[in-house]
């Protein structure tokens, strides 16, 4: 049955996929941009109330992934602007259901897997996972990151919106293929011959498939007697030196040389980004999403990517 589903913030990659997986229902966007092509757009500032509320009024649905982009250097100026924008975004999302005469049944809240502990010994599930910040191997500057997921979460739980379901979605990296998405950047790093072992190679990757990761947030939809925290991952995350092997594979069986740490700091600072995004262990695993019942499409990473090279070989470049 069509529903009406309305997107925060949903003008970015994942939210391009969503549009791809939710071609059946009423779709609006709220952006503060151009918002996507084919689909209803409203604009929104993320931050104060306006003539959007009218779309939240009577939709069945809300999905919230506004948030500056983690794809950046953390600097104070960017680790401000990435708290405002999730912790804002998620207030007033929040102030729109409590104010609508027809509130939707559901929201699914954007969060992130990297709320948890860089660990190595075991994953982490929503009822047994370690939260991150002071472990061993973390750094403060990656604590920082933690800091933010916990406040995102945080104004989920404070929101006052009793006749609707909040789901707090601690997702992995959604590997789509749209232009400059994760994918497509580290599918391009490895037809370069840059796709090796980063630092030791053993930290984990976790990873989800864009049609699993649509098909999750169904299950989610429908499921009533899911709420809280989910982990939105696939239920066999690996070692970074056994993902970059796949994906080369898929590409096309290219070596690659391992990157040291060192090079690594370098890379990311001239690329103005982080090295945390490819260095801090995401060992994550989707428990609840296991025990309530949901099948994966693709829960090995060799096989997603091989899906996903396939597809994107068939896109105009």
């Amino acid at each position: 049955m069509a529903q009406k589903i309305v997107l925060a913030g949903g003008s970015g990659h994942v939210g391009a996929a969503l549009a791809r997986h939710w071609t059946e229902h009423d779709l609006v966007v709220l952006s503060r941009g151009p918002g996507l092509p084919g689909v209803r757009s409203v604009k929104w500032d993320g931050a104060t109330l306006g003539a959007w509320v009218n779309e939240i009024d009577g939709a069945d649905v809300v999905v919230n992934l506004a948030g500056r982009s983690v794809n950046c250097r953390y600097t104070e100026a960017n680790l401000q602007e990435m708290m405002s924008s999730r912790v804002d975004s998620t207030r007033v999302v929040g102030q729109a259901i409590a104010v609508a005469s027809r509130p939707p049944r559901v929201w699914l809240q954007s969060s992130t897997a990297t709320i948890y502990a860089h660990r190595f010994d075991r994953a982490n599930d929503e009822a047994e996972g370690f939260i991150g910040g002071g472990e061993p191997g973390s750094e403060r500057l990656w604590d920082r990151s933690v800091e933010i997921a916990k406040a995102w979460e945080q104004a989920l739980a404070e929101a006052d919106t009793p006749h609707t379901r909040k789901v707090a979605l601690r997702s992995a990296m959604t590997m789509s293929v749209d232009k400059r998405s994760v994918f497509d950047v580290l599918l391009g790093l490895a037809r370069k011959g840059l796709g090796g072992s980063l630092g030791t190679g053993q930290q984990y990757v976790s990873w989800i498939h864009e049609r699993d990761f649509g098909r999750a947030l169904d299950f989610l939809i429908e499921r009533d007697d899911l709420d809280g925290a989910v982990n939105i991952c696939s239920p066999n995350p690996l070692p970074q030196q056994e993902f970059a092997h796949d994906l080369r594979a898929a590409a096309g069986g290219m070596g690659a040389i391992p990157t040291p740490r060192w090079m690594i700091e370098i890379g990311t600072w001239l690329m103005r980004t982080e090295s945390e995004l490819v260095l801090k262990s995401r060992f994550v695993v989707p428990g609840r999403l296991l025990k309530a019942g949901f099948t994966f499409e693709f829960p090995e990473w060799a096989s997603a990517c091989r899906e996903l090279v396939l597809r994107s070989q068939a896109q105009p470049r």
